[in-house]
C-alpha cells in the first residue's frame, strides 16, 4: 500500500518543496488550501492529479479540528506536515524533525 502524507500549506513555496519531495518518493500527497487563499496551485500544478503519484488538494481551515481529524481519517494519513510561514530550504526539509508518524 501506498504511504500517504498530509501537508498544509502546500502551496507555498516550502510545502510544494515537500510535495515534490514526497511524491519523487512515491508518496501519494494530499495537500490542504484555504478557501480563501490568494495563492494560487501555479507551483504545484505539475504534480496536481498526475497518475498515481498525484497531489490531491483538499479545502479546509487548520481552526477546524473536527474538519481536520475527519480529513485525516479519510484518506489515512501516515505522516503530517504544517508548513505555514517557514522558510526552509530542500535539504532543511528533507531533514526536518518536525513530522507526526513516522518519518
Amino acid at each position: 500500500m501506498q504511504r500517504r502524507a498530509l501537508i498544509t500549506g502546500v502551496t507555498g513555496q516550502d510545502g510544494s518543496y515537500l510535495a515534490e519531495l514526497l511524491v519523487s518518493k512515491g508518496y501519494e500527497v494530499h495537500g490542504l488550501r484555504r478557501r480563501s487563499s490568494t495563492f494560487g496551485t501555479e507551483r504545484i500544478d505539475h504534480l496536481v492529479d498526475v497518475g498515481d503519484s498525484a497531489i490531491r488538494l483538499h479545502y479546509g481551515d487548520l481552526a477546524d479540528g473536527n474538519g481536520l481529524v475527519r480529513l485525516i481519517r479519510e484518506i489515512h494519513a501516515e505522516l503530517l506536515r504544517g508548513v505555514r510561514g517557514e522558510r526552509l530550504t530542500p535539504g532543511e526539509l528533507r531533514r526536518s524533525q518536525h513530522w507526526i508518524g513516522p518519518g
